[in-house]
């Protein structure tokens, strides 16, 4: 089996290029997401975390 012959999957080479291609895809997707959307996280929880402080201090006043 030579080298062209391997890439070219007897005839399928596309669906399955393809296929890995989009496995490679989405599998780098969840991968990165959580990293991407990490700071926007951080400024919810320190926003929720600042509100939580003022309701405990009106109910403790």
């Amino acid at each position: 089996m030579s080298l062209e012959e391997f890439f070219h999957m007897g005839g399928y080479a596309f669906y399955v290029w393809s296929s890995y291609g989009l496995t490679f895809f989405v599998l780098l997707m969840i991968f990165l997401k959580p990293m991407m959307s990490k700071k926007q996280v951080i400024k919810d929880l320190r926003t929720k975390y600042r509100q939580q402080e003022r309701q405990t201090k009106e109910q403790n006043s």
